[in-house]
């Protein structure tokens, strides 16, 4: 016990005493630097100087100006600084303070009424209390042209939802593939076979828009239905309508005569999703009943950006108090967990998809039904943005191109574009770089993948040529696919040369 006393006196002694000569370090450096160096300089100086000659007196005067003219200019500078620094953080915090206060008098405005209405028992409240009830929800919302988006703000308490996945739902991508089609089947009787959901996959890792088209009755709409009940999360379906001239009918309007803004669901559901992690798919459904190039141009020009930051899409010309808070500066961030999945037939009541949207969307061609069968029983999972992205990125380095495949399609793209005029391009290639390794770890093979891109991308584009005139060359693309990748591949673009040839 002795022992231990002395060291704590000791211990303390000496902290003591180390504290003291850093506080006492401290002023006497501040007294040094003032006074007792500049006085020192003093001293030396009227030492040296009594040797000096008239040049020695100029040049060291000269000096001394210049010396202090520094000094005066630094100790300047820092006060400055100071100032500086001490006026921005009064203005920042004179802002907090008013909009701290500006908050409080929101709330009071939305939720007084409210409140002392919830204070009476319900069975007291009666007709007049109900109607109280709507008149008072009606003046909360009154001052606000974004209704439905602030309800949404209330909905999650202005913090994003995090999604947390098991571990048995964390599945690789050749078993998310199996499980969702069991889950369809077993839950939904929806069968779909596993290449067009391998598709479907290698297609989220490749574009952001998605077009899935075909005859009628091949599950189009229902195919991102099921994948939405699948992992727990809607798709929202909007119907495309004919009007769509813009994308105000499809984003909605601010109503200058109302000051309201017309909130449609499709901006309601990419709102939301700012406040998720998880994966959210916007089916526009019969989506070439109007131009797609003319209410979609927004999106497909955004959505090719490479930095998400820059998606950003204008809603209203300024900012006002009370708008939702995931509006910055008028705008909206399209958020990298939604997808846009567009449906297609091919009628007389529809427009024809140009180039421009094939070239930057996903297209799925759905022109077969799967055979029905007997499914296991299938949960369905929850599935978080990064997840599904970290699938992707693993895919894409572990099932890269092989030099085999990459050598073959340069051969193919210069062939077709000496004699089609026709060719693969930066933004085809990067989508092919994406798709095939994707499609390969959903448990596909590589040259079935480059040939549904062929097919999809390039020989798509046929169309519009003068085929005619070109039997002999499509006749030799024939023979080039064998050479390039063998026979009996690249079925699907040689089904589509053997038709044009067909039509011929």
């Amino acid at each position: 016990m002795g022992q231990f006393s002395q060291w704590f006196v000791d211990f303390f002694r000496l902290f003591l005493d180390n504290l003291w000569r850093l506080i006492k370090s401290f002023f006497v450096g501040i007294y040094n630097l003032l006074i007792g160096y500049p006085i020192e300089y003093a001293k030396e100086f009227l030492i040296v100087s009594k040797s000096f000659s008239f040049l020695d007196w100029m040049l060291s005067v000269f000096f001394i100006v210049i010396f202090l003219i520094l000094v005066v200019m630094f100790f300047v500078v820092v006060f400055q600084l100071l100032k500086r620094y001490f006026r921005f953080t009064k203005i920042e915090y004179e802002k907090l303070e008013l909009l701290s206060r500006m908050n409080v008098l929101e709330r009071k405005l939305k939720n007084g009424g409210i409140a002392n209405i919830n204070n009476v028992p319900k069975n007291e409240l009666g007709f007049q209390g109900n109607k109280q009830v709507a008149k008072t929800e009606q003046q909360r919302t009154k001052g606000n042209r974004f209704v439905k988006l602030t309800l949404i703000d209330e909905k999650y308490k202005y913090s994003v939802l995090p999604t947390y996945m098991k571990e048995e739902e964390k599945l690789t991508l050749s078993q998310l593939v199996t499980h969702f089609r069991n889950y369809s089947a077993k839950n939904h009787k929806l069968y779909y076979n596993e290449r067009i959901i391998s598709i479907f996959l290698a297609g989220m890792a490749t574009s952001k828009i998605m077009i899935l088209e075909g005859i009628s009755g091949t599950g189009k709409t229902s195919l991102p239905y099921a994948f939405g009940k699948f992992i727990n999360h809607n798709s929202a379906i909007i119907s495309v309508q004919p009007s769509w001239r813009d994308r105000y009918e499809m984003m909605g309007y601010l109503n200058e005569f109302t000051k309201k803004f017309n909130e449609t669901e499709f901006l309601k559901t990419i709102y939301e999703t700012t406040y998720r992690t998880d994966i959210q798919l916007i089916v526009l459904d019969e989506m070439n009943l109007a131009r797609v190039e003319y209410y979609f141009a927004d999106f497909l020009s955004l959505l090719e950006l490479p930095n998400s930051d820059e998606w950003l899409l204008d809603i209203v010309p300024e900012q006002i108090i009370g708008d939702p808070i995931n509006l910055k500066e008028g705008k909206i961030k399209i958020p990298e967990n939604i997808w846009f999945v567009g449906t297609a037939n091919k009628d007389d009541s529809t427009f024809a998809i140009t180039d421009k949207v094939y070239d930057r969307a996903a297209s799925i061609e759905m022109n077969d039904k799967a055979e029905s069968f007997d499914a296991p029983e299938t949960p369905s999972i929850k599935l978080s943005y990064k997840y599904i992205r970290e699938l992707f990125d693993n895919a894409l380095d572990e099932y890269k191109l092989s030099d085999r495949g990459l050598e073959a399609i340069k051969e193919l793209d210069n062939y077709i574009t000496k004699n089609f005029e026709i060719t693969f391009g930066n933004r085809i290639m990067k989508q092919l770089l994406t798709f095939v390794p994707v499609y390969i770890a959903c448990g596909r093979d590589e040259v079935e993948g480059i040939d549904y891109i062929v097919s999809r991308k390039i020989i798509r584009k046929f169309e519009t040529l003068n085929l005619p005139f070109l039997k002999k060359e499509l006749e030799e693309l024939l023979v080039i696919f064998d050479q390039l990748f063998g026979k009996d591949k690249l079925i699907d673009s040689k089904t589509m040369i053997q038709k044009y040839i067909r039509q011929i």
